[in-house]
């Protein structure tokens, strides 16, 4: 019964689509992207209780498919559902209008199709920070040249994705990111770092837990506080709590921290082509979320110090269709983007990627 019901909504699904003569085949296919993961009793329960609430629509059946993938439950009432439902719609249009455009990057559905940008930014982003360490940088450009493209991955040097979750932790994650990778490179082995400890307890070096915070700043605190626990010693809650930090075991030590001079894209192909992974930090805007692929580039950003609102890891760079761009590794999980991963314009400081950028040297 599951297995028809789930065959007579996909006919319904691309029919009521192709009825009202909006979508394009491709558009088909980002809407397919929560429909070919779905099947089941739950799903049925979700489309019957969507469409009771929101009404026979065209895109009701699609919303149900992505509130049943994403473990949406809607819970506080139908009018929280028809307010989820309305925000997805709007999503569907940014997509549809986007990709039309036929602009270097794409955009489609993901988790976040039903977040209006006020909630996304509390939950993802950190306030901006004042970049003061990175006025003058310390980075030492030398005569090498420089590789045509880079992807330190193929070293194996670059750790897995993780997940910030709903907490404004990203600059935890792009510094043990950068950490890891400079650790293996060091030490031939792989180890996963604690984010929630510096949540807890980088506060005196003007981090702000879940509120935001730099990597610079961040490589400071585990620098003169004896080093950084594993994930695993001090596991990650995605909220902020009390230091329960002990030098004792730290599974790595910061011996210091370069700077990449701010906006210096010169300085950060250097150090990400010949040294290792960067620390870098950048401007997301609204549409950004529902990044799926291509060259991110916008007129929209800014490059000024204190618009940067997310920190990530650049761990490589390349040219795609004519568009130099950055390999960049984000904090939202191996489900978003390009397996977690992001392009993004290189040569015009694109959205202030190289407004913060920093290294760390391990001990």
């Amino acid at each position: 019964m599951a297995l028809w019901w789930a065959a007579v909504v996909l006919v319904l699904m691309v029919g009521g689509c192709a009825a009202g003569g909006s979508y394009t085949d491709d558009e088909k296919v980002i809407i397919r992207q929560v429909v070919d993961h779905s099947s089941g009793d739950q799903l049925h329960e979700m489309e019957t209780r969507v469409l009771k609430i929101i009404g026979h629509t065209p895109h009701a059946l699609t919303f149900a498919r992505f509130a049943h993938r994403y473990g949406r439950k809607y819970e506080s009432g139908e009018d929280e559902m028809k307010r989820r439902y309305s925000i997805f719609v709007d999503s569907l249009e940014t997509i549809r209008s986007h990709n039309n455009k036929g602009l270097p990057y794409t955009l489609g559905l993901n988790e976040f199709a039903d977040m209006t940008w006020e909630e996304f930014s509390k939950d993802k982003l950190g306030a901006a920070q004042h970049c003061s360490a990175t006025k003058k940088g310390n980075h030492k450009l030398t005569d090498v040249v420089l590789p045509l493209a880079q992807d330190w991955r193929k070293t194996g040097i670059v750790s897995p994705v993780k997940n910030q979750g709903s907490c404004g932790s990203c600059w935890t994650f792009s510094t043990t990111g950068a950490l890891e990778a400079a650790y293996a490179q060091a030490y031939g082995k792989s180890v996963s770092l604690s984010e929630q400890q510096l949540v807890d307890c980088a506060g005196n070096f003007n981090n702000f837990g879940c509120n935001g915070g730099l990597p610079s700043q961040a490589y400071e605190y585990i620098k003169y506080n004896g080093g950084l626990d594993s994930e695993e010693a001090y596991p990650y809650t995605g909220k902020d709590g009390a230091c329960k930090y002990s030098s004792e075991n730290a599974a790595v030590r910061v011996l210091d921290a370069v700077n990449i001079t701010m906006g210096a894209e010169d300085e950060l192909k250097h150090a990400v082509g010949v040294v290792r992974p960067v620390s870098v930090a950048f401007q997301v805007i609204s549409n950004f979320r529902l990044y799926t692929g291509g060259v991110f580039t916008s007129d929209n950003c800014g490059s000024d110090p204190m618009d940067v609102n997310h920190a990530v890891v650049a761990v490589g760079y390349g040219v795609e269709d004519g568009i130099p761009y950055w390999l960049i590794k984000n904090s939202w999980g191996a489900d978003w983007g390009l397996n977690g991963y992001f392009k993004m314009e290189m040569g015009k400081n694109m959205c202030g990627v190289a407004t913060c950028a920093s290294y760390p040297i391990v001990a």
